[in-house]
């Protein structure tokens, strides 16, 4: 690989943008309607939001590896609207943690955990699991990326954004990036942030990308704190690539 010279910092000037930060960004997207997106979790340490997720199963929740923290960890499940203030956020407890035991840093791949919930949620009209795609299943459009927190704009926001990107070719996605000196890891997908004005932005980790109801990829990371937006395609973890994995690890704690 390249030099990278990548500062893994949680300074704002970091060649890339890999420090988890609270509150995501959706950029020129538009309030989730109702009753909608069921699956969507706000990953959270100490009561504030870090990551995005996603509910695959009653007990388990997939959003990136580098969201992993360490204790007091919980999960929002069941809302739109995750405003702190709001005294009936259904939250559930995280009992374990399970990163990809390959992982070391975004940049290197491997950027997926699952979030073994300390008891099953129920699911009703107002929560719900997402389908995962077989190993190697084709992608099919529209997609779409969604989540909390703050807009292009710098406007903080409680409420479930979303908005929709085009998939990227991998043959372009790493040409684009090696004009950047970096190589991209294996089992990624990329989508928005090149051409375009619409997609995922730092801190926006662990949501999930949605194509045509099924949850394809996981947000992993950009380039530059920059939302204006780089000429370089969104990265995302790419589920199929991992489904053996996903399956195992749930297998296994059962």
């Amino acid at each position: 690989m390249k030099a990278l010279h990548i500062l893994l910092l949680s300074a704002a000037f970091s060649i890339l943008s890999f420090n988890v930060t609270y509150g995501e960004k959706i950029i020129n997207g538009t309030e989730a309607p109702k009753n909608s997106l069921q699956y969507m979790v706000s990953m959270q340490w100490n009561g504030k939001h870090i990551c995005g997720g996603f509910l695959i199963r009653p007990s388990y929740v997939l959003t990136a590896a580098h969201c992993r923290m360490h204790s007091d960890l919980s999960v929002v499940i069941g809302t739109h609207d995750i405003n702190p203030s709001r005294s009936n956020l259904r939250r559930h407890k995280v009992a374990k943690i399970h990163p990809h035991p390959s992982y070391n840093k975004p940049i290197d791949g491997y950027d997926i955990m699952l979030l073994e919930l300390s008891e099953r949620v129920n699911l009703n009209e107002d929560v719900k699991t997402i389908d995962i795609p077989s190993k190697n299943d084709w992608i099919y459009m529209p997609c779409q990326v969604a989540g909390w927190g703050l807009t292009k704009n710098g406007k903080l926001v409680n409420d479930l954004m979303v908005t929709e990107v085009p998939i990227i070719s991998t043959e372009v996605c790493r040409k684009e990036w090696e004009g950047k000196n970096i190589n991209l890891p294996n089992n990624i997908l990329c989508a928005g942030g090149y051409q375009t004005t619409h997609g995922a932005c730092q801190g926006d980790s662990g949501g999930p990308l949605v194509c045509n109801g099924v949850a394809v990829g996981i947000v992993s990371f950009n380039y530059e704190k920059n939302c204006t937006y780089p000429n370089v395609p969104n990265v995302y973890t790419n589920i199929s690539s991992y489904t053996d994995w996903i399956h195992d690890v749930i297998h296994r704690h059962a």
